[in-house]
Formats: C-alpha cells, sequence, structure tokens
C-alpha cells in the first residue's frame, strides 16, 4: 500500500484528502495538532493518527519516528497544514502577523518536507504536493481578468507565493522526488468561513490534490496547477 501523510489532516481539505485517498486504498497518516480531533477524525476516516505540529521541531520529529518505526518509507508527503489571517490589507500588515502566517505556511512546510526526507527516498517514487494558491501566483493577480487580482492580501499571498517558490526548488533540487504545488480552488472551510455561490464543497477542492498525490511515476514534477490544468508562477 501507499503510505501517505497529509499535515493539517483533520478539518476542511486536509479530511477529505484523507478520506478520499484512504478510500482508494493507501495507508493514511493524518497528522494534526489537537490530539482529540485528530483522533476522532482518523477513526472516522479509516486512517492512523500521527501528532503533529508543524510548527514545533520535537513534534515534526516524533512523527517522523512514528512513521518510521511503523513503515520505514513515506511515499506520498502533502504539505496541507496552513492558516489564514484574514483580509489584512497592505496598511495593516504587519511583521507579528508575517511571523505568525509564515511559521505555519512557509516555516512548517520546509520543517516537515526536510525531517521526512529519508522517509521519502525510502520510497520506490516519492511524491510532495504542496497545497498552496493563486493568491501567490505573480501571474494570476497581475491579470485583471482574473477575479484574484481585486485582492490584497499581503501576508497571505507572500507566503504561498514562499511555498511555490519553495516548490520550484525542491523539484530542482530533490531528483528522484516529484514535487508539485496545487491550488484547491475556492473552497468551504474553517480556513476562511466562506459559503455560499461560487464556493465549491470540498469533496471538489480535494480532487487536485489526490490526482497530484496519486499521478504515476511518469508524471511531471515542478509544476503548479489547478482542477483545469496548468497555472502560472
Amino acid at each position: 500500500m501507499t503510505v501517505t501523510l497529509v499535515t493539517g489532516g483533520n478539518r476542511g481539505l486536509g479530511r477529505e484528502t484523507v478520506r478520499q485517498l484512504a478510500a482508494l486504498g493507501h495507508t493514511v497518516y493524518l497528522g494534526a495538532r489537537d490530539v482529540a480531533l485528530g483522533r476522532a477524525a482518523a477513526a472516522e476516516l479509516g486512517a492512523r493518527f500521527v501528532p503533529l505540529d508543524v510548527t514545533d521541531d520535537d513534534s515534526v520529529a516524533a512523527a517522523v519516528d512514528a512513521v518510521r518505526r511503523a513503515e520505514g518509507r513515506l511515499d506520498v508527503l502533502i504539505n496541507n497544514a496552513g492558516i489564514f489571517e484574514g483580509m489584512v490589507g497592505a496598511e495593516e500588515a504587519d511583521v507579528a502577523t508575517l511571523r505568525r502566517v509564515f511559521e505555519v505556511n512557509v516555516f512548517g512546510a520546509v520543517r516537515v518536507t526536510r525531517a521526512f526526507l529519508p522517509l521519502l527516498r525510502a520510497s520506490a517514487a516519492p511524491v510532495i504536493v504542496n497545497v498552496s494558491s493563486t493568491l501567490g501566483s505573480f501571474g494570476v493577480i497581475t491579470d485583471p481578468g482574473r477575479h484574484e487580482s481585486a485582492f490584497v492580501l499581503p501576508v497571505y499571498g507572500s507566503a504561498k507565493a514562499a511555498l511555490n517558490m519553495l516548490t520550484v526548488q525542491y523539484a530542482k533540487g530533490l531528483p528522484g522526488i516529484r514535487v508539485n504545488a496545487v491550488e484547491p480552488g475556492l473552497t468551504a472551510t474553517d480556513l476562511h468561513g466562506l459559503s455560499g455561490p461560487g464556493i465549491q464543497p470540498v469533496e471538489q477542492g480535494a480532487e487536485i490534490i489526490v490526482r497530484t498525490a496519486t499521478a504515476g511515476p511518469d508524471a511531471p514534477t515542478g509544476t503548479f496547477s489547478d482542477a483545469n490544468g496548468p497555472l502560472p508562477w
């Protein structure tokens, strides 16, 4: 069975990604900071819970040890954990808010990726999927024809832009590991609390994450895409 870890897996897109991959037969490790919620979600979804706070070195190291002892490898890492600071504009953005968001959305992905590299290299066809956003795409937010261009979100946007660059650099610097970024689309989750017309359900949002995670070994690396295809960086 394919061994997969999903960070931030107890709710929203992470939870739905866990559900879909478990249904496909993956051995899924649901990583979550909240032990009670993580255990409950894993039990409901047929996954295995692993305590994982992406902002804490010791927590990440313990998660690596748990997966190593149980599986000896990791085939797919999905860096899904992320936070949104709210609609903080250019005048309100400050270093404290940037630091808090980057700690999860950027540094967390780096911390987890680096820690799990030995287990990924033990896989025959390792995959890393970074859950990103077109709000971090220079090509999208500077295109007046795209609705994202109307948003001014320097904190969240710059964090996702950093994650996109990490994706490119990891794809170049980690031969043998397929590293790609995906945009799930505007999805009804607790991340932003939005719902209603134009907001897709989590089942639809998780589709591109699952598709990229399960692509064959001949699939490309260093890409950024949504459900409709490639996106500009």
